[in-house]
């Protein structure tokens, strides 16, 4: 038997093709809109990574053109501003404070070395006088928000009783 020719072997190809491409179709159709989503994802991530990429090589060719601030003149940090110094004619108890507080307090030696758990522990056992001790220590020194508020709610819970 002679062979079909070459045209009509690929007209009966491309209509099997057809045919079958037409079946599966309805299942191909659910999935579309996902396919299509992550295409135009894709294309729009490649986009952005491109653009990055030519930004750094122009960022890289006008640094030569324009040197880089090592800071900006609107950034200011809390060690840059000047330290202003309590003043002490204002108050003539604030330099004896001041002298106190240099010593680790006498109801509590290691305070200063203390973790608010460790200082947790041991509130029972103290009084009023010796909290207050602890909180003006802990106000002219660390002055650790935590610390002086638990010293501060433990002192109010003593004086209710």
């Amino acid at each position: 038997m002679k062979p079909l020719p070459l045209t009509v072997r690929l007209a009966a190809g491309l209509a099997v093709t057809a045919v079958e491409q037409a079946r599966k179709l309805p299942r191909q159709l659910a999935g579309l809109p996902v396919t299509v989503v992550s295409e135009a994802l894709q294309l729009s991530m490649r986009v952005q990574q491109r653009v990055t990429e030519l930004a750094i090589k122009g960022d890289d060719v006008l640094s030569v053109l324009r040197p880089v601030e090592q800071e900006p003149e609107w950034a200011t940090f809390d060690e840059d501003e000047p330290e202003v110094a309590p003043s002490t004619a204002d108050d003539p108890w604030a330099e004896e404070e001041q002298a106190l507080a240099a010593e680790p307090p006498a109801v509590l030696p290691n305070y200063d070395e203390l973790s608010l758990a460790q200082l947790r522990a041991r509130l029972r056992t103290l009084t009023a006088e010796d909290l207050e001790e602890l909180l003006a220590h802990e106000r002219t020194h660390a002055a650790r928000p935590e610390f002086t508020g638990m010293l501060t709610r433990r002192i109010a819970n003593l004086k209710q009783q």
